[in-house]
């Protein structure tokens, strides 16, 4: 990003600049909302667990169903909580956006276990009520979603996910998909390249110092 900001700019100056990327200061102007939440905003500065966005609150939260999965609930905004609780056929009443938030999970929770996940989806994948199952790493790639977006490719051994964001013209490719190679399959090849020789090689591996896969390849 740091780049194409450089480049833009030389657009109009004409001049280049040299761009300082590091992951510390990047990192750190990332959260700089955890530090305007400290002070202004109700988002964090409280103790783990009871902050709005990290599972503090009732609409920021997840919640086991009723077949033993989960269903992630990240309903912040007014709109989106009012599509949650409908889905879950509560009304404000009953569960206000703001109070004590440990009585109203109390809540959600009990009404979260009366369905399976599956059921859940039914009810709120057609809604803004930002919910959604917490699916495994099994699952996550054959998810309807991910298959009609090729979110991953499926490998010998396992599923990859696709380069993103995806270019309609010169798309990413993973290089993720090849298989996973086996332990001493390229031995034989680094050392040959580095100027042993077979006899060397084959010393080397017989003395147990290196070891070499089966189908490895000079």
């Amino acid at each position: 990003m740091g780049i194409l900001l450089a480049l833009i700019e030389r657009s109009t100056s004409g001049k280049g600049q040299i761009v300082d990327a590091s992951m510390v200061e990047g990192t750190a102007y990332l959260g700089t909302w955890f530090y305007r939440g400290k002070n202004t905003l109700p988002l964090w500065g409280q103790e783990r667990g009871r902050n709005v966005l990290d599972s503090g609150t009732h609409f920021y939260e997840v919640y086991k169903t009723k077949d033993g999965r989960y269903m992630s609930v990240g309903a912040l905004e007014p709109q989106f909580y009012d599509e949650l609780i409908a889905g879950l056929g509560l009304t404000l009443e009953e569960v206000p956006h703001f109070g004590d938030f440990e009585e109203l999970k109390k809540i959600f929770t009990k009404k979260f276990a009366e369905k399976t996940r599956d059921e859940w989806c039914q009810i709120f994948d057609s809604t803004d009520a930002c919910v959604a199952p917490v699916l495994t790493l099994e699952e996550a790639p054959t998810h309807p979603h991910n298959i009609e977006q090729k979110t991953f490719t499926k490998t010998e051994d396992f599923y990859s996910p696709n380069p993103h964001p995806k270019l309609s013209r010169t798309p990413g490719e993973s290089h993720s998909t090849k298989p996973l190679p086996r332990t001493g399959e390229h031995t034989k090849q680094v050392l040959r390249n580095l100027g042993y020789s077979l006899e060397s090689i084959d010393d080397l591996e017989a003395e147990g110092v290196i070891q070499c896969h089966k189908n490895s390849k000079l």
